[in-house]
C-alpha cells in the first residue's frame, strides 16, 4: 500500500497530538491529583513509665532515671506511599541530647497512618552533668523536649520522586511529685 504525501504528514501530526496530549494528561495529574503533600506527625501522648529520683542535699548530687513511653504517629496524604528512611527521635533536657531510640526504615501507603510506640531512656550521666538539674528537680518539674524527624521520598506515577522531611519537636515538663506529664506544646515542620 502506498501512502501519499499528505496522509503520511496526517499520521505524524496524529501520532504527535497524541504525545501531546499524553505528556498534558501526565503534567495535569502530576501537578493536581498525585500532589506531593506535606505526612504529618503528630505526638498522641507522652507518659511516665518508670521513675525514680533520689535528691542528696548534702553532695548537692541527684540520682535519676527516667522512661518516657510517646506514642508518635505518621499520617500519609499522599495518593501514593511514602518511603521513609532510617530515623531517630530524640530526647533533650535544655537543649542538651540525653537519650534516642532509633526508628527503622519502612514504608506508609497511601491514605494511611503509621503508630511508632516510642521508649525513650534518659542517659542519666548527660542529664546529671548539666548545673540547671539540682534547681529543676528541686522545683519539682523537669524541662523535656521531644524531637522527630522523618525522611523520604514520595514516587508519583513512578518516575517522579519527591524528597519528603518532616519533624516534630514537642515541649513538655515532667511534675516529679505526681510522676505526670503536663503542659505539652508541639512544632510541626514539614519540607518537600
Amino acid at each position: 500500500m502506498k501512502v501519499g504525501p499528505g496522509q503520511g504528514r496526517k499520521v505524524c501530526l496524529t501520532v504527535t497530538g497524541v504525545v501531546i496530549a499524553l505528556v498534558l494528561l501526565i503534567v495535569i495529574l502530576a501537578l493536581t491529583v498525585f500532589k506531593a503533600k506535606h505526612p504529618v506527625t503528630t505526638v498522641d501522648s507522652t507518659k511516665l513509665e518508670d521513675f525514680h529520683v533520689s535528691l542528696d542535699i548534702a553532695k548537692l548530687r541527684v540520682d535519676l532515671n527516667v522512661t518516657l513511653r510517646t506514642d508518635v504517629s505518621v499520617m500519609n496524604p499522599n495518593k501514593v506511599g511514602f518511603k521513609y528512611s532510617d530515623s531517630i527521635a530524640h530526647l533533650n533536657y535544655r537543649g542538651q541530647l540525653i537519650g534516642e531510640v532509633p526508628l527503622p526504615a519502612g514504608e506508609i501507603s497511601s491514605g494511611e497512618t503509621k503508630g511508632f510506640n516510642l521508649t525513650l531512656t534518659i542517659m542519666a550521666d548527660r542529664l546529671l552533668s548539666n548545673s540547671q538539674l539540682f534547681s529543676d528537680v528541686t522545683s519539682g518539674t523537669l524541662p523535656l523536649n521531644t524531637f522527630v524527624r522523618i525522611s523520604g521520598k514520595v514516587s508519583i506515577l513512578g518516575f517522579i520522586k519527591v524528597h519528603v522531611l518532616s519533624s516534630t519537636s514537642c515541649d513538655l515538663v515532667i511534675n516529679l511529685s505526681n510522676r505526670t506529664v503536663g503542659n505539652q506544646e508541639c512544632q510541626y515542620k514539614t519540607k518537600l
